[in-house]
């Protein structure tokens, strides 16, 4: 099954994305556990392009798109027209000096490509499409 959801690029709708993946995981029975991750990481992931890509602007929309078929991995496709950052172009900075400098921010990715099995970029027709894939356990 194929799902969509079109959202504008405010941090107030991200509730409603996560909502969403929530509640499209579940109808498939994928356990909580592993429902719990990857919201955290798709959380990660739209709020880095709500904020650094749309600026939070509501008027700008992208499009989460999940495909969930029983014993596949499942499919999170996030398309946007924004400013282009590959998540696997990233050099993770090092955890010790995270903790030194007592610097916020820097372990999202680091969470992202921990839950995830793999993360793509691809851009086509103006538009970008990042691709999380995660193999999931159905009850």
């Amino acid at each position: 099954m194929n799902y969509r959801y079109k959202v504008g690029c405010s941090i107030e709708n991200l509730k409603g994305v996560r909502d969403f993946i929530r509640n499209t995981l579940k109808t498939h029975g994928v356990q909580d556990l592993q429902i719990s991750e990857m919201v955290l990481a798709l959380d990660e992931m739209c709020s880095n392009l709500m904020i650094h890509s749309h600026q939070c602007n509501p008027d700008e929309l992208f499009e989460l798109h999940i495909s969930v078929q029983e014993g596949k991995p499942v499919i999170f496709e996030i398309i946007d027209d924004g400013t282009v950052f590959d998540i696997n172009k990233f050099s993770e900075p090092d955890l010790g000096n995270l903790v030194h400098d007592k610097r916020k921010g820097g372990l999202g990715i680091r969470l992202v490509k921990t839950i995830m099995d793999k993360v793509e970029y691809q851009t086509a027709s103006g538009k970008n499409v990042c691709r999380l894939i995660k193999q999931v356990r159905f009850n």
